[in-house]
């Protein structure tokens, strides 16, 4: 029997710290590599974006993969991936927590357009204000002590 699903997120997870050493000239490179770690789980990318601190990507989760996987999977690779070929000098890792949000495919454009624009977005609300605005849009209970 056939299985039909959909199943979007909204990923966002920061570097240790929110320390701003994501730049701009690794940026494509890191976006392909991360592309390509979606791609090999199944996972189809709409968009990918950020700025210094963090990045935002906005996927089709495959049912085989555990989205907590899929993370920790991006993560690790993508930190080992910018050591070794050293395309952020001063990157040493990503932050520990991740935001995942759900998305119903009638908000999957509205999200893509506000990813795409990351960069103009964030001349009005720093990250942190950000993270605690797309928490409080989905609903979800959080510590902001525990918050970077």
């Amino acid at each position: 029997m056939a299985g039909y699903r959909q199943i979007l997120y909204h990923l966002t997870f920061h570097t240790k710290n929110s320390e701003k050493v994501l730049l701009n000239s690794g940026n494509d490179e890191l976006y392909k590599y991360i592309w390509g770690l979606l791609k090999n789980k199944n996972c189809k990318l709409f968009r990918i974006n950020g700025i210094e601190d963090h990045i935002h990507i906005v996927c089709e989760l495959h049912p085989s993969i555990a989205l907590a996987n899929l993370i920790k999977d991006i993560k690790l690779a993508s930190s080992k991936w910018i050591k070794e070929n050293h395309i952020y000098p001063r990157f040493s890792h990503w932050a520990e927590g991740y935001g995942a949000f759900t998305l119903s495919t009638r908000e999957k454009d509205i999200i893509i357009k506000y990813v795409m624009n990351q960069q103009e977005h964030h001349k009005k609300e720093t990250s942190r204000e950000e993270f605690i605005r797309l928490m409080k849009e989905n609903g979800i209970e959080f510590d902001e002590k525990y918050l970077q």
